[in-house]
Parts: C-alpha cells; sequence; structure tokens
C-alpha cells in the first residue's frame, strides 16, 4: 500500500504544486507591473472586471492567486470592494481553462515541455528565462498528474472509497465533503480535479461522486482567500467573504442538479475525463454569468454582512 499509493501520490502532488508555482511564477514575473496596472485600469465597471478575471486566471492558471492579488490591492486602497466583484466572478470561469487542457490528454509532452523548458531557463536573457520557467512548470504539472492519477486503481482495489462514501452516508456527501477538504488543505482546486478526472475514467468512483468533488472543490478553493485576509483591512475581508458566499451558493444551487447533470455527460463526450472538465466550466459559466448582473445588489449584501462601518 505504502508503494502503490501513497508513495506515487505524495510524489505527485509534490512535483504537481511545484511545477504549478514555477509557472505562476513566471508568467507573473513576465507581467511585472502590467498585470496590476491592467487590473486596476480594466475594473472600473464589474462587466470589465469579469472579462479581466477571466483572462488574467487563465493566463497565471490559478484563480487563488488572481484573488489574492486582488485583496492585496483592496487591502491597499488601489481598488475598491465594489470593483473586485466582477473580478471574482471572472476567476471562477478562468479557472477552468487549466481544466480544459488537463483533459486533453496532453501527457506524452510533459517530458518535452519540461526539458525545453529547462534550456530556455538557462539562458541569460530574462525575458527566455522566464519563458523557461513557466514551460518547465507546465511540463512538471502533467508530470505530477500522471503519478497521481496511478493510485486510482490500487485505491479501488483496496475498496477506500466505499468506505469514504459510506462513512458520508452516499456518495455525494463523501464527494463534497472530499472536494472540499483536499482542496483546502493542497491550495488547488486543478490538483484536485485532475485526480476526479483519473479516478472517475479509471471507474474508482461514479459521476455523481465525481461532479460532488467538482462541487466541493470550488468551496475549497476559498480557503486560501480567507486566510489571506487575516490581519487585513475590512474591505479586504469584504473579497474574502463574497468568493466564499459565491461558491457556496453555487455548490448549493446545483446539489439538486447532479442526477440532470449526470444524465448530460454522455452527451458532453464519451471521454470521462472530458465530461468532468465541462461539468466544471458549465458550472462556473452559469453561476458567474447569473451573478454578474447583480453584482452592485451582491456587494451591498457583503458589505451588511461584515461588521464595522461601511466603507461601500
Amino acid at each position: 500500500m505504502f508503494r502503490e499509493i501513497i508513495v506515487p501520490f505524495a510524489l505527485g502532488l509534490v512535483v504537481f504544486l511545484f511545477g504549478l508555482n514555477h509557472m505562476r511564477t513566471g508568467l507573473e514575473e513576465l507581467a511585472e507591473d502590467r498585470l496590476r496596472n491592467v487590473l486596476i485600469r480594466f475594473t472600473r465597471t464589474p462587466v470589465r472586471g469579469f472579462f479581466t478575471g477571466i483572462v488574467t486566471t487563465a493566463l497565471l492558471q490559478s484563480s487563488t492567486a488572481v484573488t489574492v492579488l486582488t485583496i492585496g490591492f483592496v487591502s491597499a486602497g488601489m481598488m475598491t470592494f465594489a470593483q473586485s466583484v466582477g473580478i471574482i466572478l471572472g476567476t471562477n470561469i478562468g479557472t477552468t481553462v487549466t481544466t480544459q487542457i488537463l483533459a486533453l490528454k496532453v501527457e506524452d509532452l510533459a517530458v518535452p515541455l519540461t526539458v525545453s523548458g529547462a534550456v530556455l531557463w538557462a539562458v541569460p536573457s530574462m525575458t527566455w528565462s522566464r519563458i523557461g520557467q513557466s514551460l518547465t512548470g507546465f511540463g512538471l504539472i502533467f508530470l505530477g498528474i500522471e503519478w497521481m492519477q496511478r493510485v486510482a486503481e490500487p485505491i479501488k482495489e483496496q475498496g477506500w472509497l466505499d468506505v469514504l462514501a459510506e462513512a458520508g452516508g452516499s456518495p455525494v456527501v463523501a464527494g463534497l465533503a472530499a472536494g472540499t477538504i483536499l482542496t483546502a488543505l493542497i491550495h488547488s482546486s486543478s490538483a484536485t480535479i485532475a485526480m476526479t478526472m483519473g479516478f472517475y475514467s479509471s471507474g474508482a468512483i461514479d459521476l455523481p461522486m465525481a461532479i460532488a468533488v467538482v462541487l466541493g472543490s470550488n468551496v475549497g478553493t476559498c480557503m486560501t482567500a480567507v486566510l489571506a485576509t487575516v490581519g487585513a483591512s475590512r474591505e479586504s475581508k469584504q473579497v474574502a467573504t463574497a468568493h466564499l458566499v459565491l461558491n457556496l451558493a453555487g455548490m448549493l444551487a446545483f446539489l439538486p442538479l447532479i442526477p440532470w447533470l449526470t444524465d448530460l455527460a454522455p452527451w458532453l463526450s464519451e471521454d470521462p475525463a472530458v465530461q468532468i472538465a465541462h461539468i466544471q466550466t458549465l458550472f462556473n459559466v452559469i453561476c458567474s454569468v447569473l451573478v454578474l448582473p447583480f453584482c452592485e445588489p451582491f456587494a451591498r449584501s457583503i458589505v451588511r454582512l461584515t461588521p464595522g462601518k461601511s466603507a461601500w
């Protein structure tokens, strides 16, 4: 068990997170101050903030990074809380780009990307070095996912997932708990969903449980933003609260729709991994687009939820 499950999973997770960190760092340093200027300049209305959140999250491959950056800008007074709501909605859609890329099954490119990226990383030119760092990180992400997904079959044989489903009372409840807790612990919904794709593709879990993990991961990803507001301003806490409320409300709204999504999945794709990617995209797009016209009333309600003098 130790050699077949724990070692591959731990190594895969470390490589995945290491790669994600380096890819994000490389992209952020390529952007330098331009990212800050874009976030501040193109977020004056909720709609502009919405599209800015989509693009920046898709480029950085991390909704958490964009949300934490937004919290920092709000805390520093460079952006108002109301401006940040559109960004938050956009990040929920932008993060689905990562999942869609993972569903393309480009594992064969992992080693070439890592090697070519490492070569460019050593180039004296700062620009090419950062591009190399990003490519290396991207390649390591796929290597990490491949290792993590190898544990699906051994876990299935051990019967651990059946025990988890029984302990939760149902596969859906177990999936929600697993998705929320795992994402909160590793600070990456992409890693959680990547593992879910592998588990569902191998038959280790059924589709309702896989969908529940996806819904739970959207709540778990809010925990990093919540931690980032410890000791921060009231406006920063409002950003984290808005993120949590939006994702929690979306999860609760979609829970009754899991049977419908289960029936819809085969129409989306014949590939199990692609089904999960499309369902996550569908969930995030619907939730964000429905809330977008009501950004200002929503922001006012969040202000009322947070104690202290209003900054609205």
